[in-house]
Protein backbone atom coordinates (compact mmCIF):
# COMPACT_ATOMS: atom_id res chain seq x y z
CA UNK A 1 0.00 0.00 0.00
CA UNK A 2 2.96 2.36 0.45
CA UNK A 3 3.43 2.51 -3.33
CA UNK A 4 -0.26 3.01 -4.04
CA UNK A 5 -0.84 6.27 -5.89
CA UNK A 6 -3.91 7.39 -3.94
CA UNK A 7 -3.80 9.08 -0.51
CA UNK A 8 -6.53 7.92 1.87
CA UNK A 9 -8.05 10.26 4.46
CA UNK A 10 -8.87 7.44 6.91
CA UNK A 11 -7.54 3.99 7.72
CA UNK A 12 -10.89 2.22 6.99
CA UNK A 13 -10.90 3.67 3.48
CA UNK A 14 -7.33 2.45 2.96
CA UNK A 15 -8.27 -1.03 4.20
CA UNK A 16 -11.25 -1.18 1.85
CA UNK A 17 -8.97 -0.24 -1.04
CA UNK A 18 -6.56 -3.00 -0.02
CA UNK A 19 -9.34 -5.59 -0.09
CA UNK A 20 -10.33 -4.41 -3.58
CA UNK A 21 -6.68 -4.82 -4.64
CA UNK A 22 -6.67 -8.37 -3.25
CA UNK A 23 -9.80 -9.20 -5.23
CA UNK A 24 -8.21 -7.96 -8.45
CA UNK A 25 -4.86 -9.65 -7.81
CA UNK A 26 -2.99 -6.39 -7.21
CA UNK A 27 -1.99 -7.24 -3.61
CA UNK A 28 -0.60 -10.31 -1.87
CA UNK A 29 -3.32 -11.59 0.47
CA UNK A 30 -1.19 -14.46 1.81
CA UNK A 31 1.59 -12.40 3.36
CA UNK A 32 0.10 -12.12 6.86
CA UNK A 33 -0.92 -15.63 7.84
CA UNK A 34 -1.18 -15.10 11.61
CA UNK A 35 -4.91 -15.75 11.69
CA UNK A 36 -5.15 -18.63 9.21
CA UNK A 37 -4.34 -21.34 11.75
CA UNK A 38 -6.57 -19.61 14.29
CA UNK A 39 -9.63 -19.79 12.03
CA UNK A 40 -8.89 -23.35 10.89
CA UNK A 41 -8.45 -24.72 14.41
CA UNK A 42 -11.51 -22.92 15.78
CA UNK A 43 -13.64 -24.34 12.97
CA UNK A 44 -12.49 -27.93 12.68
CA UNK A 45 -11.87 -28.57 16.38
CA UNK A 46 -15.16 -26.87 17.40
CA UNK A 47 -13.50 -24.51 19.89
CA UNK A 48 -15.08 -21.56 21.67
CA UNK A 49 -13.39 -18.14 21.58
CA UNK A 50 -12.30 -18.29 25.21
CA UNK A 51 -10.93 -21.81 24.74
CA UNK A 52 -8.80 -21.20 21.66
CA UNK A 53 -7.37 -17.92 22.95
CA UNK A 54 -6.18 -19.69 26.14
CA UNK A 55 -4.32 -22.49 24.36
CA UNK A 56 -0.59 -22.80 25.01
CA UNK A 57 2.07 -24.66 23.08
CA UNK A 58 1.82 -27.55 25.56
CA UNK A 59 -1.87 -28.01 24.73
CA UNK A 60 -1.18 -28.81 21.08
CA UNK A 61 0.17 -32.24 20.14
CA UNK A 62 0.52 -32.24 16.38
CA UNK A 63 2.21 -35.65 16.27
CA UNK A 64 -0.84 -37.18 17.94
CA UNK A 65 -3.18 -34.78 16.12
CA UNK A 66 -4.92 -33.49 19.26
CA UNK A 67 -5.61 -30.26 21.12
CA UNK A 68 -6.27 -30.16 24.87
CA UNK A 69 -8.82 -27.72 26.30
CA UNK A 70 -8.17 -27.08 29.99
CA UNK A 71 -8.53 -23.29 30.42
CA UNK A 72 -10.51 -20.43 28.92
CA UNK A 73 -10.44 -16.65 28.94
CA UNK A 74 -13.53 -14.68 29.94
CA UNK A 75 -13.78 -10.97 29.21
CA UNK A 76 -15.65 -9.05 31.89
CA UNK A 77 -17.78 -5.97 31.26
CA UNK A 78 -14.88 -3.86 32.52
CA UNK A 79 -12.66 -5.21 29.74
CA UNK A 80 -10.59 -7.32 32.12
CA UNK A 81 -9.57 -10.74 30.84
CA UNK A 82 -9.83 -13.53 33.43
CA UNK A 83 -8.19 -16.91 32.90
CA UNK A 84 -9.89 -19.86 34.55
CA UNK A 85 -11.52 -23.25 33.98
CA UNK A 86 -13.67 -23.56 30.85
CA UNK A 87 -17.43 -23.22 30.65
CA UNK A 88 -18.29 -26.57 32.26
CA UNK A 89 -16.69 -29.79 33.44
CA UNK A 90 -17.41 -31.32 30.04
CA UNK A 91 -15.57 -28.46 28.35
CA UNK A 92 -12.28 -29.86 29.65
CA UNK A 93 -11.51 -32.24 26.82
CA UNK A 94 -9.06 -33.49 24.21
CA UNK A 95 -10.19 -32.94 20.63
CA UNK A 96 -8.82 -34.58 17.49
CA UNK A 97 -7.41 -32.30 14.78
CA UNK A 98 -7.96 -33.09 11.08
CA UNK A 99 -4.69 -33.94 9.34
CA UNK A 100 -5.48 -31.44 6.58
CA UNK A 101 -4.93 -28.43 8.86
CA UNK A 102 -1.83 -29.66 10.70
CA UNK A 103 0.64 -28.13 8.18
CA UNK A 104 -0.91 -24.70 8.83
CA UNK A 105 -0.60 -25.24 12.58
CA UNK A 106 3.03 -26.34 12.28
CA UNK A 107 3.81 -23.22 10.26
CA UNK A 108 2.09 -21.04 12.84
CA UNK A 109 4.01 -22.62 15.73
CA UNK A 110 7.28 -22.17 13.87
CA UNK A 111 6.74 -18.55 12.88
CA UNK A 112 4.49 -17.01 15.50
CA UNK A 113 4.81 -18.85 18.84
CA UNK A 114 7.53 -18.61 21.45
CA UNK A 115 9.37 -21.87 22.21
CA UNK A 116 8.30 -22.12 25.87
CA UNK A 117 5.69 -24.77 26.68
CA UNK A 118 3.48 -22.17 28.37
CA UNK A 119 3.56 -19.69 25.47
CA UNK A 120 0.17 -18.68 24.13
CA UNK A 121 -0.42 -20.07 20.65
CA UNK A 122 -2.58 -17.17 19.50
CA UNK A 123 -1.88 -13.67 20.79
CA UNK A 124 -2.73 -10.07 20.24
CA UNK A 125 -0.36 -7.77 18.40
CA UNK A 126 1.63 -7.05 21.59
CA UNK A 127 1.88 -10.69 22.62
CA UNK A 128 -0.91 -10.74 25.18
CA UNK A 129 -4.18 -12.68 25.03
CA UNK A 130 -6.17 -12.03 21.87
CA UNK A 131 -9.31 -9.91 22.17
CA UNK A 132 -12.27 -10.06 19.82
CA UNK A 133 -12.03 -6.38 18.94
CA UNK A 134 -8.36 -6.68 18.08
CA UNK A 135 -8.90 -9.80 15.99
CA UNK A 136 -11.77 -8.28 14.03
CA UNK A 137 -9.72 -5.19 13.23
CA UNK A 138 -6.35 -6.75 12.46
CA UNK A 139 -7.71 -9.70 10.49
CA UNK A 140 -10.08 -7.52 8.47
CA UNK A 141 -12.87 -9.92 9.47
CA UNK A 142 -15.78 -7.81 8.20
CA UNK A 143 -14.16 -7.26 4.83
CA UNK A 144 -13.12 -10.91 4.56
CA UNK A 145 -16.57 -12.37 5.19
CA UNK A 146 -18.12 -9.81 2.88
CA UNK A 147 -15.61 -10.71 0.16
CA UNK A 148 -16.56 -14.41 0.30
CA UNK A 149 -20.27 -13.65 0.18
CA UNK A 150 -21.27 -14.22 3.82
CA UNK A 151 -21.63 -10.75 5.37
CA UNK A 152 -22.75 -10.93 8.96
CA UNK A 153 -20.83 -14.15 9.69
CA UNK A 154 -19.54 -14.13 13.26
CA UNK A 155 -16.48 -15.91 14.59
CA UNK A 156 -18.69 -18.12 16.78
CA UNK A 157 -20.36 -19.40 13.61
CA UNK A 158 -17.12 -21.25 12.83
CA UNK A 159 -17.74 -23.50 15.85
CA UNK A 160 -21.26 -24.17 14.62
CA UNK A 161 -19.82 -25.21 11.26
CA UNK A 162 -17.45 -27.64 12.95
CA UNK A 163 -20.29 -29.05 15.04
CA UNK A 164 -22.43 -29.59 11.94
CA UNK A 165 -19.60 -31.46 10.22
CA UNK A 166 -19.10 -33.58 13.32
CA UNK A 167 -22.81 -34.40 13.49
CA UNK A 168 -22.83 -35.25 9.79
CA UNK A 169 -20.20 -37.93 10.46
CA UNK A 170 -22.85 -40.10 12.07
CA UNK A 171 -21.15 -40.10 15.48
CA UNK A 172 -23.25 -40.99 18.51
CA UNK A 173 -24.54 -38.46 21.00
CA UNK A 174 -21.90 -39.18 23.64
CA UNK A 175 -19.08 -38.75 21.14
CA UNK A 176 -20.56 -35.50 19.84
CA UNK A 177 -21.02 -34.19 23.38
CA UNK A 178 -17.40 -35.00 24.21
CA UNK A 179 -16.06 -33.22 21.13
CA UNK A 180 -18.25 -30.14 21.51
CA UNK A 181 -17.69 -29.86 25.26
CA UNK A 182 -21.38 -30.17 26.17
CA UNK A 183 -22.61 -31.77 29.37
CA UNK A 184 -26.17 -32.44 28.19
CA UNK A 185 -27.63 -34.20 25.17
CA UNK A 186 -29.89 -31.35 24.07
CA UNK A 187 -27.19 -29.27 22.38
CA UNK A 188 -25.72 -32.26 20.53
CA UNK A 189 -29.19 -33.35 19.41
CA UNK A 190 -29.79 -29.93 17.87
CA UNK A 191 -26.92 -30.52 15.44
CA UNK A 192 -28.06 -34.08 14.72
CA UNK A 193 -31.55 -32.84 13.92
CA UNK A 194 -30.18 -30.06 11.74
CA UNK A 195 -28.19 -32.59 9.70
CA UNK A 196 -31.24 -34.81 9.33
CA UNK A 197 -33.21 -31.77 8.22
CA UNK A 198 -30.63 -31.01 5.55
CA UNK A 199 -30.76 -34.63 4.40
CA UNK A 200 -34.55 -34.39 4.10
CA UNK A 201 -34.18 -31.38 1.81
CA UNK A 202 -31.84 -33.39 -0.40
CA UNK A 203 -34.18 -36.38 -0.36
CA UNK A 204 -37.15 -34.20 -1.27
CA UNK A 205 -35.23 -32.70 -4.18
CA UNK A 206 -34.38 -36.18 -5.48
CA UNK A 207 -38.03 -37.18 -5.13
CA UNK A 208 -39.15 -34.18 -7.18
CA UNK A 209 -36.61 -35.09 -9.84
CA UNK A 210 -37.78 -38.70 -10.02
CA UNK A 211 -41.46 -37.75 -9.97
CA UNK A 212 -40.87 -35.37 -12.86
CA UNK A 213 -39.29 -38.16 -14.93
CA UNK A 214 -42.15 -40.53 -14.08
CA UNK A 215 -44.73 -37.99 -15.20
CA UNK A 216 -42.86 -37.33 -18.43
CA UNK A 217 -42.70 -41.06 -19.15
CA UNK A 218 -46.42 -41.48 -18.42
CA UNK A 219 -47.25 -38.62 -20.78
CA UNK A 220 -45.27 -40.32 -23.55
CA UNK A 221 -47.11 -43.60 -22.98
CA UNK A 222 -50.53 -41.90 -23.30
CA UNK A 223 -50.06 -41.61 -27.08
CA UNK A 224 -51.06 -44.89 -28.84
CA UNK A 225 -48.25 -46.59 -30.81
CA UNK A 226 -48.18 -45.51 -34.42
CA UNK A 227 -50.38 -42.45 -33.88
CA UNK A 228 -49.61 -39.77 -36.45
CA UNK A 229 -49.52 -36.27 -35.06
CA UNK A 230 -50.40 -33.62 -37.63
CA UNK A 231 -47.62 -31.19 -38.31
CA UNK A 232 -48.36 -27.52 -38.68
Amino acid sequence: MRTYSEVFPTRPEAERALWRMIDTGQADCTHDRRYRAFVLLATFASLRWGEITALTRSDLDLDAGTVRVRLAYVERSTGELVLGPPKSKASKRIVGIPQAIIPALREHLRLCVKPEAGALIFTGIKGGPMRRSGFNKLSGWMEAVRAIGVPGLHFHDLRHTGNMIAADSGAGLKDLMARMGHDNVRAAMIYQHAVRGADKLITDAIDKHLIGHERARDDDEDDPPGLLVPAG
